[in-house]
């Protein structure tokens, strides 16, 4: 019934009705004023946003429409420095407000200091883009001094743009709160100027935590007896400070349940730290597999925890595999501790246990992983 009265509505009041309900709905897509509007247009036209990008930065930043000379002349500054179309359109993205920076008196500065000390070619603008901050902090005040106290640790302009490289928060807002301070700590404790670098180098983000927590960090691991002067020491310093005690109290208690001792734990974290970082799934896969499926004792796993960190599927189990069909050939004793099979490079497992045994056992290579491990 209701669709035969529909189908006698007047044409002309169909189709007034589909146009009211267009217009409804379109307005809706529409910036919410002719600011903004524009703002969209230029940022996607001229600055190579993407158009939802644009709008969600139109929402915090406006362009006057009628003074379109200070951003144009930013973006023809950028790209005097070799910032490509990518580069502007992602440092705009994160700090819009470098459209109204001024060139010549504060961003000019600090991009030549940069690469007077070797950020050059496209290392400048990936710095940049990496971490805008930088250049929103005082040339003489902030970045000269991060600059200098970095090169008391790191010596060569090459060390400090790999680390900045890595980690650019390292001169960033972040430094005098927490670098600086996690800086001296470390100094103070005689942790000596080479392994501070290699910190600084390899795991940077270790000197974000706040100084409160590296100062516990720093006086658990001297409880430990791990003094600043092993090679240990930064890794296990690192590992540490990323858990608070509830979760460093969790990963003790895990192990504990798949029947290692808190000593045995402890022990382990002065040699191998990063064991400790391994999720509770990894940890009680593998010992399941070496417990039940491989027989190994337990004391064996302890001496050596590195086993608990190889990859699966990728070392543990294809070698496990090669040396069962050995076994079962009488090629190698079956009391042998295959700890030390699973702990050899990959050339030397593969002369060894691969190779050697090739024409007595056929398929030996494939039963390993095929192919691409005989590479």
């Amino acid at each position: 019934m209701s669709t035969h009265m529909n189908s006698n509505i007047p044409l002309g009041n169909l189709l007034s009705l589909i146009q009211k309900r267009f217009l409804k709905t379109s307005s809706t897509t529409l910036p919410p004023n002719a600011s903004s509007s524009f703002t969209v247009q230029y940022l996607v036209n001229s600055c190579g946003l993407p158009q939802q990008s644009a709008l969600s930065v139109s929402k915090k930043f406006q362009i006057d429409e009628n003074n379109t000379q200070k951003p144009q002349s930013v973006i023809q500054f950028l790209k005097s420095y070799d910032f490509q179309d990518a580069h502007v359109a992602k440092l705009i993205e994160k700090w819009p407000a470098v459209l109204r920076s001024r060139t010549e008196g504060n961003l000019k500065p600090k991009f030549d200091f940069f690469i007077t000390n070797g950020f050059v070619g496209q290392l400048l603008p990936q710095l940049a883009v990496l971490d805008p901050r930088i250049f929103r902090t005082s040339l003489d005040a902030h970045i000269k001094p991060c600059f200098e106290l970095l090169k008391r640790f790191l010596k060569t302009n090459e060390n400090i743009l790999t680390a900045l490289s890595r980690a650019p928060f390292l001169m960033s807002f972040s430094f005098n709160a927490t670098v600086r301070p996690n800086l001296d700590l470390l100094k103070k404790q005689g942790v000596t100027v080479d392994r501070v670098a290699k910190l600084l180098l390899s795991q940077p983000r270790s000197l974000q935590h706040s100084n409160e927590r590296m100062v516990y960090a720093v006086s658990y691991l001297k409880q430990l007896g791990i003094e600043p002067d092993k090679r240990m020491y930064i890794h296990a310093l690192t590992v540490f400070a990323r858990m608070n005690e509830s979760t460093w109290r969790k990963k003790i208690d895990m192990f504990k349940s798949v029947g290692w001792t808190e000593e045995e734990v402890l022990w382990t974290f002065k040699r191998f730290p990063c064991l400790l970082l391994s999720s509770e799934e990894k940890i009680r896969s593998m010992m399941d597999f070496f417990l039940n499926k491989m027989k190994l004792e337990r004391k064996t796993i302890v001496a050596n925890p590195a086993l608990l960190k190889y990859s699966f599927g990728n070392r543990i189990l294809p070698r496990c595999n090669v040396l069962k069909v050995l076994k079962s050939k009488k090629l190698i004793k079956g009391d042998t501790n295959i700890a030390t099979f699973l702990k050899l490079s990959e050339k030397d497992f593969m002369e060894r246990c691969v190779t050697k045994y090739e024409d007595k056992v056929p398929g030996l290579l494939e039963t390993y992983g095929g192919i691409d491990k005989g590479k």
